[in-house]
């Protein structure tokens, strides 16, 4: 589709030239990727569950009990497994992220640097995120149980995402890796790039009301290669 609307732009040039403009355009729009439930959330019936909950009633709505009974399970097996409903919710959130950032680092490999892999998957992720049913639902129905994870605290999936975002800036730097991403603390830093690209997610409602084609993503990308970028 990328290369087709590059060749109705032009229809003059080399063939090189052609392709070469189609992957500048293709770089500075947003790179959604397909959401749907990951296939360890449908093969658990409990997080299923969980998820066809939140999807119909919202979180503030979803039981430990109706989650039960969506699954087939005892009530029993659902306490001793997650204890109670935030961890399961926490459980479901962090196998659902999982599977994005997976998809979009699989879809970044191809970037030349440690730090254009960071600031495009993240900037993937992010994208892919804000439009995820369940965060979709959740700011829809529910945003003050975000909340907390703005002004209070980090939760578990933020925490996780903060480890992987320092392996990736360690695999930049000087010390360790190919160079691209400038010296410092690399803890301090991956929770900057956390706390910035999360305010894009938690904002999704009211960027998507001025930005209804999301050209603000790869912005976003901008931004974080910017901040990382190495200082020659």
């Amino acid at each position: 589709m990328m290369s087709q609307r590059a060749n109705k732009r032009s229809s003059t040039g080399s063939q090189a030239s052609r392709q070469t403009r189609a992957k500048a355009t293709k770089s500075k729009r947003p790179r959604q990727l397909v959401i749907t439930p990951s296939e360890n959330t449908l093969s658990d019936p409990v997080l299923r569950a969980t998820y066809n909950s939140i999807i119909d009633v919202g979180v503030r709505r979803t039981t430990l009990a109706d989650v039960a009974r969506r699954a087939g399970v005892s009530r029993m097996t659902v306490y001793r497994n997650y204890d109670d409903l935030p961890r399961l919710v926490s459980a479901l959130l962090t196998v659902e992220l999982a599977d994005l950032l997976d998809e979009a680092i699989t879809r970044n490999l191809d970037q030349p640097t440690a730090r254009e892999r960071l600031a495009h998957t993240a900037t993937d992720t992010c994208a892919a995120l804000s439009a995820h049913p369940i965060m979709e639902r959740v700011l829809a129905v529910d945003p003050e149980a975000i909340l907390p994870l703005i002004v209070d605290r980090l939760g578990s999936t933020q925490r996780r995402a903060i480890e992987l975002v320092e392996q990736m800036i360690i695999s930049g730097q000087s010390e360790d890796g190919d160079g691209s991403i400038r010296t410092g603390d690399s803890s301090l830093m991956a929770l900057t790039v956390i706390i910035t690209a999360q305010s894009f997610v938690f904002s999704h409602r009211a960027i998507s009301a001025v930005d209804p084609l999301s050209r603000v993503y790869p912005e976003l990308a901008v931004m974080l290669d910017g901040y990382l970028r190495a200082v020659s």
